[in-house]
């Protein structure tokens, strides 16, 4: 006799295992949702990085129009008599005396420059007479997309204190990585730089045509000798009426163009002077404006 036998229903329930998958999956997507919403909140909420100034170049166009007069003259202000050739230099000291608020400004180791070419090829120094000379006050005749104005060379001078000693000079030049230069009687052009180092680096060439660098020359002031004593210590020996100049990288240059027009907010066409001195910033230097005369 046989006794047939049914299996047992099916039982569902949930195990111990499906209860810790669960609180596991569970966790997990609990954690993910609080990291986006933490996330949202700091993306909504942090500050902007500041925007990354971009270097610009200022570029200057100096000089005359096509309808302009041919007799235009350059106007220097000076209480001396009018002359035909007055030099604009002379008109400094005058400046600076009849302003007292100034006063640490009078002792300027001022600094000018003429044309590159004109001053390597003949060496001639400025002829003009001390005095005054009047404009017409109309466009000076020229071509070229020139927009008037003084160039750089002629409005902008250069203070180095007087009262940091050589080594320290020195290492004001490196930091602008100014190069000095000089003309030997022989037409020779000597290049020094690395000026702060034991040993400073010179260059000599036979003529200067091809270079196109901003440069200033010594018109007054005791670093002019703070240069030659550079030169000796360097074993080049220049003669006491020696040219030394002050060669600017484009970059200091167009840093100091920079500073000139964030001074006043004067476009370059309207300043006649701009001063510049040297002053300490950490563990460098920096230039800055003192002072600025404009064009009448």
């Amino acid at each position: 006799m046989s006794t047939d036998l049914k299996p047992p229903p099916p039982v569902l329930r949930v195990t111990s295992y499906d209860k810790a998958v669960s609180g596991v999956i569970a966790a997990v997507l609990a954690i993910g949702a609080l990291c986006v919403g933490v996330t949202t909140v700091w993306m909504t909420n942090r500050v902007a990085p500041p925007a990354k100034a971009v270097p610009v170049e200022l570029i200057e166009l100096p000089g005359g129009f096509d309808d302009g007069s041919v007799d235009e003259t350059l106007r220097v202000d000076s209480n001396d008599p009018e002359v035909t050739d007055a030099s604009p230099t002379d008109e400094i000291s005058e400046e600076l005396e009849i302003a007292e608020s100034l006063d640490s400004v009078t002792e300027l180791s001022d600094v000018a420059a003429e044309p590159v070419q004109r001053q390597f090829e003949t060496s001639v120094k400025n002829s003009g007479k001390r005095g005054k000379v009047s404009g017409t006050g109309r466009r000076a005749l020229g071509a070229g997309g020139g927009q008037g104005g003084i160039p750089r060379e002629q409005r902008w001078f250069v203070r180095f204190s007087d009262e940091v000693d050589l080594n320290e000079y020195a290492k004001q030049l490196d930091f602008f990585r100014i190069e000095l230069g000089t003309l030997l009687p022989g037409g020779e052009l000597v290049y020094l730089s690395q000026i702060s180092t034991p040993k400073p680096m010179i260059r000599r060439i036979q003529t200067g045509k091809d270079e196109q660098r901003l440069y200033m020359t010594w018109q007054g002031g005791q670093r002019r000798f703070a240069d030659a004593q550079l030169f000796a210590r360097s074993g080049i020996n220049t003669p006491p009426n020696a040219p030394l100049f002050h060669f600017y990288p484009p970059e200091i240059e167009n840093q100091l163009a920079v500073l000139e027009r964030d001074y006043r907010g004067k476009p370059a066409s309207q300043i006649k002077r701009t001063y510049f001195s040297v002053e300490p910033a950490g563990n460098g230097y920096r230039f800055e404006v003192v002072r600025q005369l404009y064009i009448d």
